[in-house]
């Protein structure tokens, strides 16, 4: 048993504390607690602190270092086979993706109300990748781990979409039911954010009609809003005119101009099993 003295147990206590959404309490309570003697703790802080990556990363907030670090993301082939995973950090750095041809499976959520207006979030400034840009519901990764790995009627990437609609947006499971995602289509494309970031995703899209309550987690959204077909037009105006600072990410502007307003007919009519296709992969630019 490691026994702390009185400094030890003050430069303990002095790191910062961080409180949970109550509503992440089963997911957090699900992930396993790692317990660490004084010599252990030690030598993982001054092996953090003297990493080259964490040196050159410094100002990436606490929270997106966490997840770039923690998280793996599966890769794909351009046929959407598994092949391996990899940290998110590597994931997204453009001198892997172009040196190793790091492809990662990712999804884009739909989500409307029954009204058939579309939920949009604008991706908080911390965000590595595409900071403040808007972009549709909810955009991020199935991760390598059992429940979000499951090919069949693709529910691991159904399962991911639950997870991410909480942890961003606040919007609980019990609302958003796994059965009730459509997957419509998938897209294969790579996007430079800045010069040392970017994307190179098989994207699942995802279409989900439902009412909600929505509590936006600051970490991750810096703001949200429902658009109707024409608000939405007149986003895409701005967006091109270079007025009002608006930016779009190249995900979703890439599902816009090839595919979302003759789906979103098919939203209003209750037919969008009707223009369902998982076998196609569209390789966008």
């Amino acid at each position: 048993m490691s026994v702390f003295c009185g400094s030890q147990i003050h430069t303990l206590l002095s790191f910062p504390i961080r409180i949970v959404n109550p509503k992440s309490f089963p997911q957090f309570l699900s992930r396993p607690i790692k317990f660490y003697s004084h010599r252990q703790f030690s030598s993982s802080i001054r092996a953090t602190s003297a990493s080259p990556m964490a040196a050159a990363d410094s100002a990436m907030d606490a929270v997106q270092r966490r997840l770039m670090f923690e998280d793996e993301c599966i890769l794909v082939n351009e046929q959407d086979r598994v092949v391996g995973h990899e940290s998110k950090y590597n994931c997204h750095l453009m001198e892997k993706i172009e040196s190793e041809n790091l492809l990662h499976r990712a999804f884009s959520v739909f989500l409307f109300n029954t009204k058939y207006e579309l939920l949009l979030q604008q991706r908080s400034a911390t965000k590595v990748t595409f900071p403040l840009v808007w972009t549709n519901t909810c955009c991020s990764h199935p991760l390598h781990r059992e429940s979000e790995l499951i090919e069949e009627n693709f529910l691991g990437v159904r399962n991911a979409a639950q997870r991410k609609l909480l942890d961003e947006l606040g919007i609980s499971a019990v609302d958003v039911p796994v059965d009730q995602f459509t997957p419509l289509g998938r897209i294969l494309y790579k996007a430079p954010s800045d010069g040392k970031w970017g994307e190179h995703e098989l994207d699942y899209l995802l279409f989900i009609i439902r009412d909600v309550e929505v509590h936006p987690n600051p970490d991750e959204v810096a703001d949200v809003k429902y658009v109707d077909r024409d608000q939405l037009k007149e986003i895409l105006r701005k967006a091109d005119a270079g007025e009002g600072g608006i930016k779009l990410s190249p995900w979703f502007r890439l599902v816009v101009d090839n595919f979302l307003f003759k789906w979103w007919d098919h939203v209003e009519k209750g037919t969008l099993l009707e223009v369902a296709d998982m076998k196609t992969i569209h390789k966008l630019t």
